[in-house]
């Protein structure tokens, strides 16, 4: 079985190439060991180029603990960066995925424009309290086709994240589906540093739908302005976000790392 690992901001998953109609179940046989990166090929989920009736191409992705995403900001973009070195789809193009038919430029050198689509919140989830483990944040909830919580802290290079992401991913506020968290530290109006915590696949390098909830977060909280381009600085990188009335958009890399085969 023929695999890519690609990688957006550090970012990276394993990525299958089904576009000719086959199928892989991902869990028989169970693979989501490829995901361990001692014992495996190493990732933070795996990812399912498809065939689609409404778009150049569907995303299929799933965390590294085996649960299904519903959309991936970096992962999205290499999709695009896949698709369009094999010819598949043009410049600009649609990729479906489980939050809908998103749509892609291409800005050269490897970077993609994505539209990520309208965030989506209610006045009373903006800086709202929240009790975790006896310690009372605020927080901002947000929806980029998957749910976010974002909280603005003056720390984050020694937040001991194992610990506070888990106990935010499993908080009982947001049962069953669980959260993504980011934790951000605003250095000026264009520009955020920001750690993420993923359901199901724990600290990671980046994340696309999660530096977008950050920067709306950042707006409707008085920190950043929209339509400007504001940097978002993580552990793999820095993507660019833009918030407007009608969408929001990211600009970011993705890159191409190997090509292999495995044999189950």
């Amino acid at each position: 079985m023929e695999f890519i690992k690609m990688h957006g901001c550090g970012n990276d998953y394993i990525y299958f190439d089904c576009m000719d109609g086959k199928t892989i179940d991902p869990h028989e046989p169970d693979l989501f060991w490829l995901c361990n990166r001692n014992k495996g090929i190493g990732g933070d989920g795996l990812v399912f180029i498809l065939p689609s009736r409404v778009a150049d191409g569907r995303m299929v992705m799933y965390n590294a603990d085996g649960s299904e995403g519903m959309m991936c900001g970096n992962a999205i973009r290499c999709v695009a960066q896949y698709m369009h070195q094999k010819g598949i789809a043009p410049d600009n193009m649609a990729i479906e995925t489980a939050s809908g038919i998103k749509y892609l430029q291409n800005a050269g050198f490897g970077q993609w424009i994505v539209d990520m689509g309208v965030a989506k919140f209610s006045s009373d989830e903006i800086f709202v309290p929240l009790d975790v483990d006896g310690v009372d944040y605020r927080i901002t909830c947000v929806n980029m086709g998957n749910p976010h919580t974002v909280l603005f802290v003056d720390e984050i290079d020694n937040l001991d994240l194992v610990k506070i992401g888990h106990l935010f991913e499993h908080h009982e506020a947001f049962a069953p589906d669980r959260t993504n968290t980011e934790f951000v530290k605003t250095l000026s109006r264009n520009h955020l540093k920001m750690r993420v915590w993923e359901r199901g696949s724990g600290e990671t390098q980046a994340c696309g739908t999660g530096a977008c909830a950050a920067v709306v977060a950042a707006v409707l909280n008085g920190h950043c302005d929209k339509n400007t381009d504001i940097t978002v600085s993580l552990l793999g990188g820095d993507l660019t976000i833009k918030y407007t009335d009608d969408t929001v958009y990211m600009t970011g890399e993705a890159v191409k790392v190997y090509k292999g085969e495995i044999y189950l």
